[in-house]
């Protein structure tokens, strides 16, 4: 006999699993924001010409789908009798349905822009207690995509419940609208969301902001590790917020991934080794890849970086496998080696050493530890290895001209040499 308890269960389930399964994001989402180089200086004809370049510069064919206008798009109150948030008339003088019309028809998706409090990180006016005739403007407006952050919250936070409560009124509002709308959550981290944020949207902020710094410590990121962090700050290096990353991997899948925040390549002075290293660790722990550099400026090594396919294809894998840290171990120069490894769909392997210190580091790379979880067999098989950021003499369907023949290893790829802030990637196949 079905008791009150179980009905009352299986309900809630079947509501969750409706706000869960929208379809979206069964891979990473890729695309392109404004924040990180525009801030509040965003018109409709910077996202145009954003748009635009997307599509003429390739990086449209490789995944590059999203068009999303962060903060300050917003008028300046909302509607006395309805309620209603319209875009700013002067910046955005047509509205976001013409705008939207003219993304859409480049084959691209437009995605915007609100907060789960009272106003947006920016000072205009939020979402939270809106959620619905926010959610009915965005879908009328044909978006796809919707940042939501967590600034100005009224002190609804610090506890799991308290926050799930915040952001799944939103989830629910954009379902009911019955358009397919990309949830992407933006709380930081707070309160944990990697342990509930599965249920009601497609990607969580697990840290605070990045900056275009590859390692190092900033007070105004304070927070080494993320589980117990209680202030996620902003000015995180990448290897902080990695760092942070390591342990959540696990809580990720399809359609429900940790957003490490927007990538920095192409953006102030990085090294183009840290620009590599950077892009492949998010493409590894499966992040979102969002661009957020100046498109009218990238140079050719910006778009060999953020085109290599066989990195994009790690990130994109069907199976939505993050890859998992083995060890990391300091080093006497400062900072740390890191081994990394994947498992993919066609039952192949990533596997990738990281070189945060300031000094070349060598080492030899066990397969007992790239496969420590499993049997022997496997451990001590040879490998046809492939390195994903050399250029091949023939083209593969997994990583296109990248991915030169590293040769065939047993039990250790030896003496690889690693540079300063750089990593070391292969894709291994079990040799015939």
């Amino acid at each position: 006999m079905l008791t009150l308890s179980t009905a009352l269960g299986l309900a809630l389930a079947a509501g969750s699993a409706k706000a869960l399964e929208n379809g979206l994001a069964r891979t990473p989402q890729m695309g392109w924001n404004t924040w990180n180089t525009f801030a509040c200086n965003v018109d409709e004809e910077l996202i145009l010409s954003a748009a635009k370049t997307i599509v003429d510069s390739g990086l449209k064919e490789h995944g590059y789908e999203y068009v999303v206008i962060d903060d300050c798009w917003q008028a300046a109150e909302r509607d006395p009798e309805t309620g209603r948030l319209d875009a700013d008339a002067e910046r955005f003088p047509r509205g976001m349905k013409a705008m939207a019309d003219e993304i859409h028809a480049m084959g691209l998706k437009i995605g915007i822009y609100s907060d789960a409090g009272v106003y947006t990180c920016g000072r205009r006016l939020g979402s939270l207690d809106y959620e619905e005739v926010d959610a009915q403007t965005y879908a009328s407006w044909e978006v796809d995509y919707l940042k939501y952050d967590n600034c100005y919250n009224q002190g609804r936070s610090g506890v799991p419940k308290i926050s799930f409560d915040r952001y799944e009124k939103m989830s629910k509002a954009l379902n009911a609208t019955g358009r397919p709308i990309l949830y992407s959550m933006c709380n930081w981290g707070e309160d944990g969301p990697w342990n509930w944020a599965t249920e009601i949207a497609n990607s969580w902020r697990m840290s605070g902001d990045i900056i275009d710094v590859f390692t190092g410590y900033d007070d105004r990121c304070p927070c080494i590790e993320g589980l117990d962090c209680k202030l996620p700050g902003y000015h995180c290096s990448m290897t902080n917020i990695l760092n942070k990353a390591a342990p959540i991997g696990q809580k990720a899948a399809p359609g429900h991934w940790n957003d490490l925040d927007m990538l920095e390549v192409g953006n102030g002075d990085l090294t183009r080794n840290e620009n590599i290293a950077h892009f492949t660790m998010w493409s590894m722990v499966k992040s979102p890849l969002i661009m957020g550099h100046d498109l009218t400026k990238q140079t050719e090594e910006t778009i060999e970086i953020l085109t290599n396919k066989a990195i994009l294809n790690i990130n994109q894998d069907p199976l939505g496998r993050p890859a998992v840290r083995l060890w990391k171990r300091p080093v006497e120069d400062d900072g740390d080696l890191q081994l990394w490894m994947g498992n993919l769909a066609n039952q192949s392997t990533v596997i990738a050493v990281l070189n945060t210190s300031p000094e070349q580091q060598t080492l030899d790379v066990s397969f007992a530890d790239v496969f420590k979880d499993s049997n022997s067999t496997i451990r001590d098989a040879p490998y046809q290895l492939y390195d994903l950021w050399e250029r091949s003499d023939r083209n593969t369907t997994w990583g296109g001209s990248w991915g030169a023949d590293a040769g065939v290893h047993q039990g250790a790829i030896q003496g690889v040499v690693v540079p300063s802030h750089a990593v070391k990637v292969w894709r291994a196949f079990k040799a015939e």
